[in-house]
């Protein structure tokens, strides 16, 4: 096996190996502390509560567990069987290798493998999530789903491919830096159309009613300077029972999202306080860092990927022959997610910084903090949350802090 092959199927490996590990790690310590509701949970977390959180916890445990075995099978298989320059080489003999070829073959590769992710998601949605109580999707709109996700991933996906490769072809040495651009400037236009044109085909947005919430949460807008276009309700109760809150768009077309799960779970302070909380991130800078922390990375990818398509090793070391920069660009998608792996623990320490400014920015608005702890307390035991996780294990995973942390937080 080239060298380099075998430090990839290594890299995929210990990804895989370190997932299981923490996985297990955290199942451990779940299981461990499972007898009693911790002393700091007991005013608000039913003993009946706890139980059943626990039981979530273990059981998504279980299936994330089976999600790492055949995703690390899964890119195994497709990277270092032969399977891959085969059947690239049974596409390109009947299409032949133009651009609009090599981008379809891209294409169909990433299409077939979100495809094998279905069995699974299936299993979630209609075993897991229906055992707990949080399903209410049907499964038509399941399909449904599916099916609109994969005609806007053509729809969206193709082109950009198709682009990308034209630019590679047509722009030089320094193509991965008009790809960078090209990237940007897909990037903000799906920020604008988004919220626009997308999230309506998935969801029903309806105008937050005239009321006193209507009255609160605007007067909160006001006072914390956000400008909102409008508050809208989003029917996320169709699909399940989890909660959430949201903002998209920008300038003019901003708007405040509540899921109708989220209004009918908070009362209208604790309604408020997340949304400052949400008010939070923007009012501290936290989506102009993240963007300009992403675009530098997105920077640094494109070079990593320039380079890595010249050179002829990279093409050897999978079994294709040098030159055609579509085969780069599907290695480079498939080792992404095992290089950038080694990365969660710093992205998630930086996110839970985030969440603890948007936190104190809400109990500094709202003037208490009991509001915000109100709602947390609410959410985690409305959706299950694992109140216990292994520092470990939430170190990789968990973008916010836990329940308690927060909360000592907000009290400090």
């Amino acid at each position: 096996m080239h060298p380099i092959a075998l430090s990839a199927v290594l890299l995929v490996l210990a990804r895989g190996a370190i997932q299981l590990w923490l996985a297990q790690l955290n199942r451990h310590h779940v299981r461990q502390h499972s007898a009693t509701v911790p002393e700091s949970f007991r005013q608000f977390v039913s003993p009946e509560t706890f139980r059943q959180s626990i039981q979530y916890t273990l059981a998504k445990n279980r299936l994330h567990q089976v999600e790492v075995g055949w995703e690390t099978l899964r890119i195994g298989i497709v990277l270092f069987s032969g399977v891959l320059p085969l059947s690239r080489s049974a596409f390109t003999s009947g299409l032949g290798t133009a651009l609009p070829a090599q981008a379809a073959f891209l294409f169909l590769v990433m299409a077939v493998l979100a495809v094998c992710s279905w069995p699974l998601d299936w299993y979630e949605q209609f075993k897991l999530e229906q055992r707990f109580g949080f399903n209410t999707a049907s499964a038509p709109l399941w399909w449904m789903d599916r099916l609109k996700g994969m005609l806007l991933t053509a729809a969206l996906g193709y082109p950009l491919i198709l682009g990308l490769l034209t630019l590679a072809e047509w722009s030089g040495r320094l193509w991965w830096l008009w790809a960078w651009g090209a990237l940007v400037l897909f990037q903000s236009v799906m920020m604008v159309l988004g919220p626009v044109v997308i999230l309506p085909l998935f969801n029903k947005f309806t105008p937050l009613p005239e009321g006193p919430l209507r009255e609160r949460l605007m007067d909160l807008a006001r006072k914390t300077h956000f400008l909102a276009r409008s508050i809208q309700v989003m029917d996320g109760s169709k699909r399940s029972k989890h909660s959430n809150a949201f903002f998209t768009g920008f300038g003019r077309f901003r708007k405040i999202v509540l899921f109708d799960t989220l209004i009918a779970q908070l009362t209208e302070p604790e309604l408020a306080a997340v949304l400052a909380h949400e008010i939070g991130h923007d009012r501290k800078g936290h989506l102009l860092q993240t963007l300009l922390v992403g675009l530098a990375g997105l920077l640094g990818g494109c070079f990593l990927l320039g380079w890595l398509a010249d050179a002829d090793w990279f093409y050897r070391a999978f079994g294709f022959p040098p030159g055609q920069r579509s085969v780069a660009f599907l290695l480079f998608g498939l080792l992404a997610g095992p290089v950038t792996f080694w990365l969660s623990p710093l992205v998630s320490l930086w996110s839970r910084r985030f969440e603890y400014q948007a936190d104190a920015f809400a109990a500094e608005t709202m003037g208490e903090g009991g509001s915000l702890i109100g709602a947390l307390r609410k959410l985690n035991e409305k959706n299950l949350s694992n109140l216990i996780p292994h520092p470990l294990y939430s170190a990789f995973y968990y973008s916010h802090p836990t329940l308690l942390e927060r909360e000592q937080a907000l009290r400090d």
